[in-house]
């Protein structure tokens, strides 16, 4: 199928890029949930799933709003007020979805043969269980995005700069056409080929709002809901290369200034870890290692996320910048 999004100068003109949490969400909870051995997500998977099957995320409100493939709930997919939205600002505006819009979207999903059970208690009262949805996706968040989020919104941020030079140096046709295999450019037309969803001008409102994802790989994502803008999630560049282990050529110089031992530790930390992993991996005892986290989550390199019983601790941007330069 070849569906066609017209465009006008104004449209060209409100042609902008955000970095959605919002859209990592429902894409890496599809890659985890029914796609866990994905190649390039596959490391990452391997550590969520347990996570999320502990908390009982994989038979939860996610499992039943977004399926394996084709259509998943809009409602999930706000449209974000600026280029680099919170995900408190997003679940805010599901809170307020609007109840119309909510059962719109589960007519959609139970006529392409998705009808859990539970979303009837969504249908009957979205004000009362958009809520419990929200604090959900809060959960997923903390347990398999919250700890790598260092690294994919780094990822996410030098696509949308990159893009955004390459919009100034040779302009949006050249960008628009370069997003995607499926994606091009024709003649005043954004053409999505071979796609079975459409993405036309009277679906959605004036503008385009371009979102790159780490999980939307190998293929693009559309959102169309009038009045809004209609969106256009696609693979962001250097995707593949989030969960590559990465070199330490800097190493000895931050172990002048931190030590060997919290060095050792930051390193070990290329994915999230507990302390008694850490422990184990390291060669120090629980406690030393306790102490070195707690300094250095004080110096804003690492972060602390629970994960049921345990704690990960991740390595922040802050710190992946001291170890690669």
């Amino acid at each position: 199928m070849d569906a066609g999004l017209s465009f006008s100068a104004a449209d060209l003109a409100q042609t902008r890029f955000a970095v959605s949490p919002m859209w990592e969400v429902v894409t890496s909870y599809r890659v985890v949930a029914h796609l866990p051995d994905s190649a390039p997500h596959g490391r990452w998977a391997a550590q969520v799933r347990p996570r999320l099957v502990r908390a009982g995320l994989d038979r939860g409100w996610l499992a039943a709003l977004v399926p394996g493939l084709g259509y998943l709930a809009d409602f999930l997919n706000p449209t974000p007020a600026g280029p680099f939205p919170t995900l408190e600002s997003e679940l805010d505006a599901i809170r307020r979805a609007s109840p119309a819009d909510v059962r719109d979207d589960l007519d959609t999903l139970e006529g392409k043969g998705v009808a859990p059970a539970r979303l009837r208690s969504l249908r009957e009262d979205p004000a009362a269980v958009l809520p419990k949805v929200a604090d959900e996706i809060e959960t997923y968040w903390e347990l398999a995005l919250a700890p790598y989020w260092a690294r994919i919104q780094k990822v996410l941020e030098a696509d949308v700069f990159h893009r955004a030079r390459q919009v100034a140096e040779h302009g949006s046709a050249r960008v628009l056409s370069e997003l995607h295999e499926t994606v091009r450019w024709d003649d005043g037309t954004l053409r999505l080929v071979r796609r079975h969803c459409a993405l036309t001008r009277d679906q959605a409102g004036s503008g385009l709002l371009l979102v790159p994802s780490v999980f939307a790989w190998p293929r693009v994502l559309t959102r169309s809901v009038h009045p809004d803008p209609p969106q256009l999630a696609y693979p962001a560049r250097g995707f593949g290369s989030v969960w590559e282990p990465r070199t330490t050529a800097a190493t000895d110089a931050v172990a002048a200034v931190l030590g060997r031992s919290r060095t050792l530790l930051l390193s070990e930390l290329d994915t999230p870890a507990s302390t008694t992993q850490l422990a184990a991996h390291c060669g120090m005892s629980a406690a030393g290692v306790s102490q070195h986290l707690i300094a250095l989550r004080n110096a804003g390199l690492v972060t602390a996320h629970r994960s049921g019983r345990s704690v990960l601790y991740a390595r922040t941007a802050v710190a992946d910048q001291l170890l690669h330069p």
